[in-house]
């Protein structure tokens, strides 16, 4: 059986992206060094990072400031209810803190895809944290089982960084259509006030009716240039699909 490296790289961010909770193992503090695991809810970064919100009272935080490795384990069964053969996606990686030029956006993102995380804004001993990914283990079901390419999964700063608030005001006032039309194309729902709301390096979420859903990329944009094209690319093949 052949296997697709990149495909499953582009299934394991579909689902990265689109699941905000998972399994959180910690080297324990106190048992000593026995994995600790715990249920977390997550968000990823404009590059592949994951943003955790986590209380300073929690097991797995006093963990972290013991040792700093760490494992996110996102899991998705599949229709047939054969939980061996579902979708599975770990993270190895350093949990630290979410570095102060990074926390703005971090909290913006965080509580827009996560909105009742707000309410633990109110207690002081929360405060945000990063996995920063080492290792991607994939397993999309039987025989599709691989290390994928940790270039792809590493902390990267897009060049388009600073354009992104304008990219867009710029998609959402001019190009609805073929948010729209995406929107569509790759999740069935036709919502004509969907807005683009965040950008990632591999795609970008579209709001609609208090939803936040990933519209994937085929291939990683990191550039302006890469961005553009991969939006025209996506308004061409799903121009069927406008509303």
């Amino acid at each position: 059986m052949s296997i697709d490296i990149d495909k499953m790289d582009r299934n394991a961010s579909r689902l990265y992206r689109n699941r905000l909770h998972g399994i959180l193992s910690t080297v324990s503090k106190v048992h000593d060094d026995y994995p600790f695991g715990s249920f977390v809810t997550y968000i990823s970064s404009r590059s592949r990072t994951a943003y955790l919100y986590l209380s300073d009272l929690a097991e797995h935080t006093e963990n972290l400031h013991y040792k700093s490795k760490s494992c996110l384990t996102i899991f998705k069964a599949n229709n047939s209810g054969d939980i061996q053969n579902s979708q599975r996606l770990a993270l190895v990686g350093d949990l630290g803190s979410v570095p102060d030029n990074d926390i703005d956006h971090c909290q913006e993102r965080f509580h827009s895809l996560l909105p009742d995380s707000k309410k633990y804004a109110e207690m002081h001993d929360f405060k945000f944290y990063q996995l920063t990914i080492k290792h991607a283990r994939w397993i999309g079901g039987f025989g599709q089982i691989a290390w994928l390419d940790q270039k792809k999964w590493s902390d990267i700063s897009p060049e388009w960084h600073d354009n992104e608030r304008r990219i867009i005001d710029h998609m959402n006032e001019d190009h609805n259509n073929s948010i729209c039309s995406a929107l569509h194309a790759q999740y069935g729902i036709k919502d004509q006030s969907a807005k683009m709301s965040f950008l990632s390096i591999d795609g970008y979420y579209t709001k609609s009716k208090n939803a936040h859903y990933f519209i994937q990329f085929p291939d990683q944009c990191t550039t302006m240039k890469e961005f553009k094209n991969a939006l025209v690319r996506l308004a061409k093949k799903y121009r069927e699909f406008e509303l």
